[in-house]
């Protein structure tokens, strides 16, 4: 995550981490919440009621513990990121998802810190849900259930001004940045850079970082050309980083996002598909992606493994 940075860069908590290995800076916890992104503070999970029909329905594993634990890797702003006066507490719309899924369940919720490739593979006996902008694909449903719950496609982004003229159509040679374990990186990119050399020109030089706000970081330091990431978090790092990152070309794949679930535990992705739904009927669900300027990705109803174009 990224802390303060100087000059024209007013970058909040959750972008501005990635900037202090560059600048010498050595802690996120000196920034206050004067810096935090829009909605860091807003969501109050004691402003939803308990379902108990549904929480009845809870496998006995979970409602016996009473809490939910929830691995996400929190460097992805404004979905999941640290922040907060320490500069370590869990922030964004889906740590507020999650929260409010634990309270119409009746649960505390925890949300772990996790890499992001790390996450589904721990699902069961580490974590009960997965909630990290997962973009739902046929090779992630082998290893998982998956609750869809927001929708996103992939833009990408460079400098103001392009000054390198990039153009997404024509990547060979160029240096562009992605994080480890997305879909941008595989197939997207490694799909791109195979044409390159297919067609006889230089592979694209791919920098894959496990934060995304060290892609960003890089990019805005002029380390990189471009980068692709999904389209919540490119919009998020424009705006955070004040102008100085614009997109190029148009978003495209948009397809739905979703909480993972251990692919043996069909009753708790059951369950969270409904406390979803019920939390989109009451007007929680929306409410909570306005806050952090991400309404446009509200879907209508959540589905449990939804067909996939990929």
């Amino acid at each position: 995550m990224f802390v303060k940075a100087q000059n024209s860069l007013k970058i909040t908590a959750a972008v501005a981490a990635g900037l202090i290995a560059l600048t010498g800076c050595t802690t996120a916890s000196q920034d206050t919440a004067e810096n935090q992104p829009a909605g860091a503070s807003a969501f109050d999970p004691s402003t939803v009621a308990k379902d108990d029909a549904l929480a009845a329905e809870l496998p006995a594993a979970i409602s016996s513990k009473g809490t939910l634990i929830v691995g996400s890797d929190t460097t992805y702003a404004p979905a999941e990121f640290l922040g907060g006066n320490d500069g370590q507490t869990p922030l964004g719309y889906d740590v507020d998802i999650a929260k409010a899924i634990g309270a119409t369940l009746g649960l505390k919720v925890e949300v772990k810190t996790s890499d992001f490739t790390g996450i589904i593979p721990s699902l069961g006996p580490k974590y009960d849900l997965g909630i990290s902008s997962f973009f739902i694909t046929e090779e992630r449903s082998k290893a998982a259930n998956f609750v869809s719950y927001f929708q996103a496609g992939t833009q990408w982004v460079t400098q103001k001004g392009n000054p390198k003229s990039i153009d997404i159509e024509d990547l060979c040679g160029k240096t562009v940045g992605v994080q480890t374990g997305t879909f941008q990186e595989d197939p997207d990119i490694s799909g791109r850079s195979a044409k390159c050399v297919s067609e006889g020109k230089s592979a694209i030089n791919v920098v894959s970082l496990k934060k995304q706000t060290d892609v960003t970081t890089r990019l805005v330091n002029g380390g990189l050309d471009a980068m692709a990431a999904g389209s919540i978090t490119t919009a998020y790092a424009i705006t955070q980083t004040e102008g100085s990152l614009q997109t190029i070309g148009t978003l495209y794949g948009a397809s739905p996002l979703g909480i993972a679930v251990d692919k043996s535990d069909n009753k708790l992705a059951d369950v969270v598909a409904k406390t979803v739904n019920k939390l989109i009927a009451d007007g929680s669900y929306k409410k909570i992606l306005d806050t952090w300027g991400n309404g446009d990705g509200a879907i209508a109803t959540a589905e449990v493994n939804p067909a996939v174009d990929k």
